[in-house]
């Protein structure tokens, strides 16, 4: 594996998007960048599997995206999530110490910064004040996990609700929605377990209702607040109270 060094300057303000790095203090956002370095993933490269010890500590896609899932016994492929600039995964292995319970594997050519272990664990060890920072990332993955595995209604609700978390990187960019999903038909199926049909259908329907324009391996949302409306969500604000 090659990783190359990070111009921490450039990044910094690109990656203040995201809502958890965002919102971390000046120090750990130090920490993170100095620390970290870059990984280039060809399509269909494991970024880790599961079970594997963790070399790594922290993840965070800069370009492309990560499809985060497992292969059931039949051999066919489930996805968790599909995670797109700026997300930051992987902590679980941070905080328990055990090995990881997925595998992450690039969709198409992608860029990610990888956190070691061994240095991040230094780190919080001579500033154990930001362990607290973790638990929020990771509280925040909890919430989102609830929600979609308590979610109802038909397929055409809960395929809405997903692009809509999609959207909002999943709790990560609430006030900065993504409105351009790059992910194919098949992936999608994969993250509802459905039918590529049904999900085609789904589309259609978003399509003629003018919520969403399709296009090659990917969507882009013309009307948001039709989408929220479609995904039987009460208020605009409401994914956001729920991860406050």
């Amino acid at each position: 594996m090659v990783y190359d060094d990070i111009n921490t300057h450039s990044l910094r303000s690109e990656l203040s998007q995201e809502r958890w790095f965002g919102g971390c203090s000046a120090d750990l956002q130090d920490a993170l960048l100095v620390h970290g370095r870059l990984r280039r993933l060809i399509d269909g490269e494991a970024l880790y599997s599961r079970e594997a010890s963790a070399e790594h500590a922290l993840f965070c896609v800069l370009e492309g995206a990560v499809c985060v899932g497992n292969t059931d016994a039949q051999g066919s492929p489930t996805l968790l999530v599909y995670l797109e600039p700026y997300h930051w995964f992987g902590e679980l292995p941070l905080i328990d110490n055990l090995p990881r319970l997925h595998d992450a594997v690039s969709d198409g050519p992608s860029l990610v910064l990888s956190v070691p272990h061994s240095r991040l664990l230094k780190w919080l060890d001579h500033h154990p004040v930001h362990w607290r920072d973790f638990a929020k990332l990771s509280a925040m993955k909890l919430r989102v996990a609830y929600q979609v595995l308590g979610e109802a209604g038909p397929l055409l609700q809960r395929f809405a609700r997903r692009l809509w978390l999609l959207a909002h990187g999943f709790g990560s960019r609430s006030d900065q929605p993504r409105l351009r999903l790059s992910l194919s038909q098949e992936l999608m199926a994969n993250m509802l377990g459905a039918s590529r049909q049904s999900i085609n259908s789904a589309l259609q329907k978003l399509e003629q209702e003018g919520v969403i324009r399709q296009y090659y391996r990917g969507i882009e949302i013309l009307d948001l607040e039709a989408l929220r409306l479609m995904a039987g969500l009460n208020t605009p604000s409401k994914l956001v109270r729920e991860r406050e």
